[in-house]
């Protein structure tokens, strides 16, 4: 099947075509500024190299119908038609309970999608205005959502409840949900396929690490615990989001400096984490160069952000008992191959030995990074979450 992937956020969408025959990617891009006069359409040409296309002020309608031209235009594309695509699939943020697994979108799947929409105000109405779109430029076209959080609704009790009234929990859904689901998924199942070793035997922690970072623990291919919580703030120190902190903090920044509850989610979401602490960027290349010039406050958060991956694993390997394989994904997890070391080393009393030489030379592939003599296998499997959605989407549609 050719299955459409599509992944809205509020300004953006980012698209692959998939050839689930042989998994092989036929076409990608992505549309961005969407809303202002400048909105774009980046894409891989056919050779390889990288083309833009300006498309001035478009909604999302306008930008998916680019990406649909695209794919057909007689020079650049890949497909004479739409009708050659079988199948939409759609990476939806939010799932809440009501979802523990892809499913087939129809009327009742939309209208629980916006149900979630005020604990995930800024991804899940984004992520309907791509199904929208298709609904109306594809009518027909079946189309399936591919939530972020189900993998994590293996989760027990004990784990994704917090110490509130129980009653916000009933009343008002208030628990931990996880994120980068998609992603954990792919990998641990990934790792497993890549040593030979049957995921039902494996407690694996699976290091999701970039501008934004989660960490969860897999035990017998399930997912049992995971740092974002009933949003992605929590957890990890991200490039901009602030992760952990004393909730009576935020309580009383908001009382000294008479902060409103939108002026709040604006800090913890956009002006917090690496950026907010270093006062240079997210961008962790640009906090790395900064590092090695000497600057005291990147080299701080530096090793804060390295500070929290190292504990969460810690938690998670004695929260199931021990740890075969620890993997690292995401833009950071993959590429910067000092904080593999940093977050290993200190785990030597776990029989965690990094291979420095091999890490060092390990950017984006595939790779074991441990010794030989290592008891915990340390792995590098970049992230495919829009493999996963296709998979996905296939066998779903499939079954119709």
């Amino acid at each position: 099947m050719k299955i459409l992937v599509l992944n809205c956020g509020s300004s953006s969408v980012k698209y692959k075509l998939i050839d689930t025959a042989d998994n092989s990617v036929l076409a990608e891009g992505g549309v961005e500024k969407i809303g202002l006069n400048d909105g774009f359409l980046k894409y891989k040409k056919n050779d390889g190299s990288k083309a833009v296309i300006e498309l001035g002020l478009v909604d999302h309608n306008g930008a998916v119908q680019a990406i649909l031209n695209l794919l057909t235009d007689p020079a650049e594309g890949c497909i004479k038609s739409y009708d050659e695509i079988d199948a939409v699939g759609h990476r939806v943020v939010h799932g809440a309970e009501k979802f523990s697994e892809s499913v087939l979108i129809n009327d009742e799947v939309k209208d629980m999608i916006k149900q979630c929409y005020d604990i995930a105000p800024l991804h899940n109405p984004a992520n309907m205005t791509g199904i929208d779109a298709i609904t109306t430029l594809m009518p027909g076209k079946p189309q399936v959502a591919v939530f972020d959080t189900a993998f994590h609704q293996t989760m027990p009790a004990k784990s994704f409840l917090y110490a509130l009234p129980y009653k916000y929990y009933e009343e008002d859904g208030v628990r931990r949900y996880g994120f980068h689901g998609t992603s954990h998924r792919y990998v641990s199942q990934r790792v497993c396929e890549f040593l030979g070793v049957d995921s039902k035997d494996q407690k694996i922690i699976t290091c999701h690490v970039g501008n934004g970072g989660s960490i969860t623990a897999v035990d017998g291919g399930k997912s049992v615990d995971t740092s974002m919580g009933l949003t992605p703030t929590e957890g990890l120190m991200m490039g901009t989001r602030v992760g952990d902190v004393d909730p009576g903090a935020l309580v009383y920044l908001m009382l000294k400096h008479n902060l409103s509850a939108t002026d709040l989610q604006k800090i913890i979401n956009k002006e917090s984490g690496m950026a907010g602490v270093t006062g240079i960027s997210s961008d962790m290349r640009e906090i790395e160069a900064a590092v090695n010039a000497g600057d005291e406050r990147a080299i701080l958060g530096l090793a804060m952000y390295e500070q929290r991956i190292l504990k969460y694993i810690g938690a998670y390997a004695a929260e199931m008992g021990g740890v075969d394989i620890i993997v690292f994904t995401g833009g950071v997890g993959e590429n910067q191959t000092s904080l593999r070391e940093a977050v290993c080393e200190p785990l030597k009393f776990m029989g965690v030995e990094i291979d420095k030489e091999l890490n060092s030379g390990i950017r984006g592939k595939e790779a074991v990074v441990s010794t030989a003599a290592s008891k915990v296998k340390v792995v590098v499997i970049p992230t495919d979450e829009e493999l996963m959605i296709a998979r996905d989407t296939e066998a779903i549609v499939s079954k119709k």
